[in-house]
C-alpha cells in the first residue's frame, strides 16, 4: 500500500477517463473548518500529476478556484470534485465544506463516494461535528482512513494527535485505528521546532525522504530501529485481529514472520470493507517541490485499500410509480441508472448537474428520463419526464474538460439539465428508475424575506425556485397566516451564502425582516354581540341586522355556525351571508389582527327590510356582530408549541435543559442513548425557537441535533399577550 515506491505521474492538464469500474475511486475529504482538506486535495493533485506545479494546472488557472462568495466568506460552502489519476486508477477527490451550515453539501459527498478520508488538523484536534460524522459513517459501513496535517505548527504532535484519534474514532476498537507511518523530523530550527521531513513505513521498516522535494526511499538509521519495532508490532496485531486468516495470529503469537506482501494484502481488504482505519500524515509541498510529504503514501493508501464502486452497494431502484426492481450492479453495460448529487449555474454554460452514475453508462446528447424526488414540503416538485443530456465534463479549477462518457461508478458533470435537481434520478427513457433519496437535514433557521424594490419583485419566485433547486437543504415557505416568504436555512453562513446567491446570480435584492409566528385568537368566555348595518343615501339602501351569541370550542374544532332564527326574521337567503361575514371577520382578527379559531357561532335573531336588505349587507353585519361580541369578552391570544427532541451528549444535557426554560420551554422527559448521548424532550413555544439552531450549536460545541414538530396552539402569557396587543395598535407588527 504506502510503503510501495511509485514516481507515476498522471497527465497533467487532461481530465483522466475511466473504462471500467475497477479502475475508479470515489473518496470524500471530511473535516471540520480550517483542516486542510482544500490544501490535500491540491496537494494530491500537484503529486499525481493532474497540475504542474502547486494549486496551478496547465494554463495557470487555479484548482482551489471557487465562486466569488468563497472568497469573499473566506470558508468553502459547496462541495467540489478534483478527479486525478494513480497508477492507472482515476480517483474522484470530493472535497467538503467544514463548516456546520454546509452539512447538506457534505451528505451530498457521501453519496458520491465509495470511502471517506478524515482531515484532522495536529494543530487543532477532533471537533464534535467531526466526530457525528464519522458515526454517520460508521452507521453505513463506509471504509474511513484519517490523515493529519498542519503538522509543521509548533504545538503539533503526531503521536498525541494518533492517540486522540483512536480514543475517539477507535472508542469500540482502538487498535482499529493505527498509524502506518512515523513523522521523521529534520534538524530542529532556531525556535526549536522540528520540521517533518519524511515518513517512516512500519511494514516495510524503510524511510521515506522528502527533505529534497521528491521522495526517496533508503534504510533507516539504527536509532530508528526501536521506535519502528514497537509501533510496527502494534500495527500488525491490529492488522492479523482484523485479518478473515484465522490461522494467522496463531502463527504470529507462534513466533513465525509473516511477510508483508501478506499484510498489506490483509491491511488492504480490511480498509476496503471498513473494519481497520490507517493513520497517515501529509503536507503540501513546499517551494517548487513536486510531490508534498505523505501525498505518494496517501495516493498508493486510496488506489490499493479504499473499495472500488464494485464493491459498494447501489442504492434500492423501483419504477416512479413505486413498483419495486430489481437490485442493481455496478456494471457498465446494464440499465442506466444515475443521480444529481449536486446542482450549480455557471454564468457561461447555465446549469450544472454533477452526476454520480451507478449503473449503465452515460453519454453526451442522449435522452435520459428524469425522475424524483419526493421533497415538495421543501419548494422542489416531483419530476417524471425526458430531457435531453449535454456535454459532460470533468472540472479542472474553473474550466471543465469535456469527457466523452461516464461509465458506471464515475462522476461526470452534465450541462443544459434544465429540469433536474439535486436528488433526482437519470435512467434510460424506455426504463424509467427512481433511486431512494439520501437522508437530507432539516433546515431549521427561518428567515423571512421580501424584495428590496419593485423590479425585485418581478424576479423573486423565479430565484427563489432557482435557489432551492440548487439547494435541497432549503426548505421554501409561503406562509398564509403571516403572508411571509420565508427561506428555511441550515444556519446564519447558510443564510448569508442564500441571500447572496439570490443578488449575484440571479439578480434580485431581497431584504431579511423579522420573522413573525402563526399567532392566533380566540374566545376565553360565551359572549353576545349585536350587528347593525344601515344606511340610507338615495335610491337603494343597505340594511342588515343580527344578533349572535359566541362560545369557545376545544382547540383544533375550527369554526361552527348554527342557526336558531325562528320566525323568518332573518330572510333564509341572508342566514349563509351572515356566516360568510362571521368567518371573514374571524380570518382578519378580533384584537391584535390574528385568525380568530375555536369557537361556535349561533345565529339568534335578525331583521331584514324587504329592499335594502342584500348579501352584501348581512355580510357585513355579521362582521360587526362578532367584533361586538369580542370587545365585551376576554380573548386569549394563542401561541403555536413545538415538540423538540435534542439528542446532546450527556455532559451538555444539563445546559441543554436550562437553555429550554429559559425560552419558557417545559421538559417532558430524557432518554438515555447508548454512546453517551441523551435524548430531551421538551415543548417550547415556537417563538423562542427562532434561533434555536444556532444557539443550541454554540452550546455544546457543534455536537447538539434537534427535530422539532408543531403540538398546538396554547395561550400566551397575560403579560406577553398584552405586550402583543400593544404593537399591534401601535403598528408595529
Amino acid at each position: 500500500m504506502g510503503d510501495r515506491t511509485s514516481t507515476h505521474p498522471g497527465a497533467a492538464g487532461r481530465a483522466p477517463v475511466a473504462d471500467r469500474p475497477g479502475s475508479i475511486r470515489n473518496v470524500v475529504l471530511v473535516g471540520h473548518r480550517g483542516s486542510g482538506k482544500t490544501t490535500l486535495v491540491e496537494a494530491l493533485a500537484l503529486t499525481s500529476g493532474a497540475v504542474g506545479r502547486a494549486g496551478r494546472v496547465e494554463d495557470g488557472d487555479s484548482l482551489s478556484d471557487h465562486d466569488g462568495i468563497e472568497h469573499r466568506q473566506q470558508r468553502s460552502v459547496q462541495l467540489s470534485l478534483v478527479p486525478v489519476q494513480w497508477r492507472g486508477t482515476k480517483i474522484n477527490l470530493l472535497d467538503t465544506p467544514g463548516y456546520a451550515d454546509f452539512v447538506g453539501e457534505l451528505r451530498a459527498g457521501l453519496r458520491a463516494a465509495d470511502a471517506a478520508l478524515f482531515v484532522v488538523s495536529a494543530a487543532d484536534g477532533v471537533n464534535g461535528s467531526t466526530r457525528l460524522l464519522w458515526e454517520e459513517c460508521a452507521a453505513v459501513g463506509m471504509p474511513r482512513a484519517l490523515v493529519i496535517t498542519h503538522l509543521e505548527a509548533s504545538r503539533a504532535d503526531f503521536g498525541e494527535m494518533t492517540e486522540v484519534c483512536r480514543q475517539v474514532f477507535g472508542a469500540d476498537d482502538p487498535d482499529a485505528v493505527l498509524p502506518l507511518y512515523l513523522p521523521l523530523h529534520g534538524e530542529p530550527g532556531r525556535d526549536g521546532h522540528a520540521p517533518v521531513a519524511g515518513l517512516i513505513g512500519l511494514l516495510s521498516r524503510r524511510i521515506f525522504d522528502y527533505s529534497s522535494g521528491e521522495r526517496a526511499e533508503r534504510a533507516p538509521d539504527p536509532g530508528h530501529l526501536p521506535l519502528i519495532e514497537e509501533a510496527r508490532n502494534r500495527l500488525i496485531e491490529g492488522i492479523i485481529a482484523e485479518s478473515e486468516d484465522e490461522t494467522l495470529m496463531d502463527r504470529y503469537l507462534g513466533g513465525a514472520e509473516i511477510d508483508v506482501q501478506t499484510l498489506v494484502a490483509d491491511l488492504e481488504k480490511a480498509v476496503a470493507r471498513g473494519s481497520f482505519h490507517p493513520v497517515l500524515a501529509a503536507a503540501p509541498a513546499a517551494g517548487g517541490a513536486r510531490q508534498g510529504l505523505g501525498t505518494v503514501e496517501l495516493l498508493e493508501l486510496i488506489t490499493g485499500g479504499f473499495p472500488t464502486p464494485e464493491e459498494r452497494e447501489i442504492p434500492l431502484v423501483t419504477t416512479p410509480d413505486g413498483r419495486p426492481r430489481a437490485p442493481l450492479s455496478c456494471d457498465p453495460d446494464g440499465p442506466l441508472a444515475a443521480e444529481v448529487v449536486k446542482t450549480s449555474s455557471d454564468p457561461y454554460v447555465g446549469r450544472m448537474s454533477l452526476v454520480r452514475v451507478f449503473s449503465g453508462t452515460l453519454r453526451p446528447d442522449a435522452t435520459v428520463h428524469v425522475s424524483g424526488h419526493g421533497m415538495a414540503d421543501r419548494g422542489h416538485e416531483d419530476h417524471d419526464e425526458d430531457e435531453r443530456v449535454g456535454a459532460l465534463s470533468a472540472p479542472f479549477g474553473r474550466q471543465q474538460r469535456q469527457l466523452p462518457r461516464a461509465v458506471a461508478g464515475d462522476l461526470a458533470c452534465v450541462a443544459k439539465l434544465s429540469r433536474a435537481e439535486t436528488g433526482d434520478t437519470l435512467s434510460d427513457k424506455d426504463d424509467p428508475l427512481l433511486m431512494e433519496p439520501w437522508v437530507m437535514p432539516d433546515p431549521l433557521l427561518p428567515v423571512a424575506v421580501e424584495a428590496h424594490g419593485r423590479a425585485d419583485e418581478d424576479r423573486l419566485s423565479q430565484g427563489l425556485a432557482r435557489l432551492t433547486a440548487e439547494d435541497p437543504t432549503l426548505r421554501l415557505e409561503q406562509n398564509p397566516d403571516t403572508r411571509q416568504v420565508v427561506l428555511w436555512c441550515m444556519g446564519e453562513a447558510h443564510r448569508d451564502v442564500a441571500l447572496e446567491r439570490l443578488r449575484t446570480r440571479c439578480g434580485v435584492r431581497v431584504d431579511a425582516v423579522p420573522h413573525k409566528v402563526a399567532l392566533r385568537e380566540t374566545f376565553a368566555e360565551p359572549a353576545a354581540g349585536r350587528g347593525r348595518h344601515v344606511k340610507q343615501s338615495g335610491g337603494h339602501g343597505q340594511y342588515a341586522v343580527c344578533e349572535i351569541t359566541v362560545e369557545p370550542l376545544p382547540a383544533g374544532s375550527g369554526i361552527e355556525f348554527v342557526d336558531r332564527v325562528v320566525g323568518g326574521a332573518v330572510p333564509r337567503q341572508f342566514i349563509p351571508s351572515v356566516e360568510k361575514g362571521v368567518r371573514a371577520q374571524a380570518a382578519r382578527g378580533v384584537a391584535a389582527g390574528h385568525p380568530l379559531v375555536d369557537f361556535r357561532v349561533t345565529l339568534t335573531d335578525g331583521k331584514a327590510h324587504s329592499v335594502d336588505s342584500s348579501d352584501a349587507a348581512f355580510q357585513t353585519a355579521g362582521a360587526l356582530a362578532l367584533r361586538e361580541a369580542a370587545s365585551g369578552a376576554r380573548i386569549h391570544l394563542l401561541e403555536p408549541v413545538a415538540e423538540v427532541r435534542v439528542s446532546v451528549p450527556d455532559e451538555y444535557v444539563g445546559t441543554v435543559m436550562s437553555d429550554l426554560s429559559g425560552r419558557r420551554g417545559r421538559v417532558v422527559g430524557t432518554e438515555q442513548i447508548p454512546g453517551g448521548t441523551t435524548l430531551v424532550r421538551a415543548e417550547v413555544p415556537e417563538t423562542g425557537l427562532d434561533r434555536y439552531a444556532v444557539d443550541l450549536r454554540s452550546l455544546t460545541h457543534g455536537t447538539g441535533r434537534f427535530a422539532r414538530s408543531y403540538a398546538r396552539h396554547e395561550p400566551v402569557p397575560r403579560q406577553l399577550a398584552a405586550r402583543i396587543r400593544e404593537q399591534a395598535e401601535s403598528g408595529v407588527v
